[in-house]
C-alpha cells in the first residue's frame, strides 16, 4: 500500500469513528433522507441555507465506514459553500467514485475527498460512497421524494 493509499484509509477511518456535523439540525431549511437498500445504509441530511449558501448542514444515519465518512467529509466539505459551488463538488466526487475522473485529477481537485477515489473499483461500494451526496443534491433541489441508490 503507497503513502497516500495509507494516508485516504486512515482519512475515511477517522471520518468513520468520529463523524463531523453528526446530528439532528434545528431550525434547517430542507431536511431529506436517503438509503441504499442493497446493503441497508440509510440517512437523513439536514441543510441550513442563508441566500444561496449552505449556511450549515448535518446528518444522521447508519451504514457502512464508506458511507459515515463519506456524509462526514460531505458535510464538511459543502459548508459554507454556495448552491453552485455545492453542485460542482457532487458533480467531482461522483465523476471519481464511478472512475471517470482519475486519482490524480481528484487529489488536486477534491483534495481530501479523493480518498474514495478507490471506490471505483468496487460498484457496490460507489453507491455506499454517494449516497450522501445523491441526498444533499437532492435536499439542494427540494425534492420531496427520498433518495434512493436503486
Amino acid at each position: 500500500m503507497t503513502d497516500l493509499s495509507a494516508l485516504y484509509q486512515e482519512v475515511i477511518l477517522d471520518h468513520n469513528r468520529r463523524p463531523r456535523n453528526f446530528g439532528e439540525m434545528a431550525g434547517a431549511d430542507w431536511r431529506q433522507e436517503g438509503r441504499n437498500p442493497l446493503c441497508g445504509d440509510q440517512l437523513t441530511v439536514w441543510l441550513r441555507m442563508e441566500e444561496d449558501t449552505i449556511a450549515d448542514v448535518s446528518f444522521v444515519g447508519t451504514g457502512c465506514a464508506i458511507s459515515k465518512a463519506s456524509a462526514s467529509m460531505m458535510t464538511a466539505a459543502v459548508k459554507g459553500k454556495t448552491r453552485e459551488e455545492a453542485e460542482r463538488l457532487f458533480t467531482r466526487f461522483h465523476d471519481l467514485v464511478t472512475g471517470k475522473l482519475d486519482a490524480a485529477a481528484g487529489h488536486e481537485s477534491l483534495g481530501r475527498l479523493a480518498a474514495f477515489a478507490g471506490v471505483s473499483r468496487f460498484p457496490a461500494r460507489v453507491k455506499c460512497a454517494s449516497l450522501s451526496w445523491h441526498t444533499m443534491h437532492a435536499a439542494l433541489h427540494q425534492s420531496s421524494a427520498p433518495v434512493s441508490t436503486e
